[in-house]
């Protein structure tokens, strides 16, 4: 994949995700803002309610109060019209004549605004109840005023009596309104009968949060309150209550919602979950498809490096044996049996080398299948060290260089496979000596520390990086250092190693430095 078209997609599958949380967070936002909206209009079409059924509960207690008073008094109410309308139409064709009158009558039962309390009061404003009398009366034969006068009968007589509560009403409003004002807030309305009222009113609209009410009069806290009323600006609302005929408000309604914030939150939880899990979804599969983008990417450059480094490995091999081949063709070579040797020596020794790759690589490839066997028996670590380093002495020698034991451990059994441990601690050596740009001067130490062996092979050689450090154990990986065939090698030594320690139930750790040469530490249990 190209690197620009890869970091494009990188760009854009982040911005993607980005812009996914930011919507998700701006419709949070909006719904909690719709919610709290909502809440508000609710409180409002509460508050409303309750105050009209307030003044409503008071009215009509004044009129109970005022039918008990004209009950007891027992008097027969002094009636008196003070408005008559007269209406006198005549039909020219049937010579038909119609008389219709209507008078609103007064009824005075002697019921004054002071009666009404129990404190005395100079208000002596007599109350009455106003009705309408009407009448329609039908002449078949013609009659003139004077007719009328005359007191004669119609043929039709229609009467009807009604109540004026409008009339009625309107007093009532106003008289009981300027007496109400007298009274204390507490004498209007208690606490059990305003909490009630705002319970019943919140369950109807379906604002189930806990409140907490005060009434304020011209500013200032009445007994009238919850106990635990605290104003809060931002979760308060408040309504005008027992308003004057003037429409005047000393009394203000307060109502605070100290849960508000929870309450709205509470009724997002469940879709808020729900795209707080979807989102967590979708960030972690994009970050399982960007790991893998970039692990596929990584693994397709270390195979690139280790074809390329393969492809170095065998043509050396090949050519060598393809220019030993030719020689043997050669009549004059044929005929010397000592070069004949000397050049199938090298065809052997160049076919062993290319086995060897192969091996190396079906190894590891058995490794991963678990198909490889390993039989452990107990040896002497020292002896196997002694082995390894047989195996590499001569190529140490011919750079000048040279490995100092310093095999201090005094418990040495161990349960291992002699020839893949061998391996392991040949492989490490074998590293020391390439990543070391001059004579390789190699260290060997072991010590017991506990129930363990502990084998540290130092060497002052090229040291390596923190990053390479945590990959120096996966499969075909190397540390570039420039050309990538300066050192021989396609990335499976220490992979092999890496698993072959830990199939002996031991650890291998490495410790290094760029320039100041690294130690790979081998802990690896004793036989008790």
């Amino acid at each position: 994949m190209n690197k620009l078209f890869f970091r494009l997609l990188v760009i854009l599958m982040s911005l993607s995700l980005i812009g996914i949380i930011l919507v998700q967070v701006y419709w949070f936002d909006k719904s909690f803002e719709n919610n709290e909206e909502q809440f508000k209009f609710h409180v409002k079409q509460v508050l409303g309610n309750v105050a009209d059924k307030l003044q409503k509960q008071e009215t009509y207690k004044f009129f109970e109060q005022y039918n008990h008073v004209k009950d007891s008094m027992g008097k027969v109410p002094k009636r008196s019209d003070f408005l008559e309308l007269y209406l006198y139409q005549r039909d020219t064709r049937t010579n038909e004549t119609i008389v219709y009158t209507n008078n609103i009558i007064s009824e005075d039962y002697g019921v004054t605004s002071s009666s009404l309390f129990d404190k005395k009061t100079d208000n002596q404003t007599p109350i009455k109840n106003y009705s309408a009398k009407s009448k329609t009366e039908i002449y078949s034969k013609g009659v003139d005023n004077s007719g009328m006068k005359q007191n004669l009968a119609p043929d039709v007589k229609i009467e009807k009596t009604k109540s004026l509560d409008t009339w009625t009403d309107s007093q009532f409003e106003m008289l009981y309104k300027d007496l109400a004002a007298l009274k204390p807030i507490q004498e209007r309305v208690t606490n059990e009968q305003l909490q009630k009222l705002l319970a019943d009113e919140m369950n109807e609209y379906g604002v189930k949060t806990p409140f907490e009410y005060n009434v304020y009069s011209n500013g200032l806290a009445t007994k009238i309150k919850s106990e635990s009323f605290k104003y809060d600006k931002s979760s308060t609302y408040s309504i005008p209550i027992f308003i004057d005929n003037e429409g005047n408000n000393k009394y203000q309604l307060l109502v605070t919602f100290p849960q508000k914030k929870k309450f709205l939150f509470s009724e997002l939880i469940g879709i808020c979950l729900l795209s707080i899990i979807f989102t967590l979804v979708i960030i972690i599969a994009y970050s399982s498809a960007l790991s893998q983008l970039i692990k596929q990417r990584q693994i397709s450059e270390i195979k690139t490096d280790f074809i390329n480094n393969m492809t170095h490995e065998f043509k050396t091999p090949i050519a060598t044996i393809n220019l030993a081949l030719d020689a043997i063709k050669n009549p004059k070579v044929i005929e010397d049996k000592e070069k004949v040797h000397r050049y199938l020596q090298m065809i052997r020794d160049e076919n062993k080398r290319m086995h060897a790759q192969v091996e190396n690589v079906l190894r590891i490839s058995k490794l991963e299948k678990k198909e490889l066997e390993i039989n452990k028996e107990s040896n002497n670590i020292h002896d196997i060290i002694e082995d390894a380093i047989e195996h590499v002495n001569l190529i140490v020698e011919d750079r000048n260089g040279s490995i100092t034991t310093h095999l201090n451990a005094t418990r040495t059994s161990v349960l291992l496979n002699d020839v893949h441990f061998t391996n392991v601690l040949v492989n490490i050596l074998d590293n020391a000596i390439k990543y070391s740009p001059n004579e390789p001067m190699i260290d060997i130490y072991t010590e017991n520390i506990k129930e363990f062996v502990i084998i540290k092979i130092k060497d002052q050689g090229a040291g390596m990086t923190k990053a390479a450090q945590k990959r120096i154990f996966e499969k075909f990986y190397r540390e570039h250092t420039g050309d990538v065939h300066n050192v021989k090698g396609h990335g499976l030594g220490l992979a092999y190693v890496k698993r072959i320690v830990e199939d002996h139930n031991s650890e291998i750790f490495v410790e290094s430095e760029k320039g100041k040469g690294s130690t790979f530490i081998i802990k690896v249990p004793l036989i008790n």
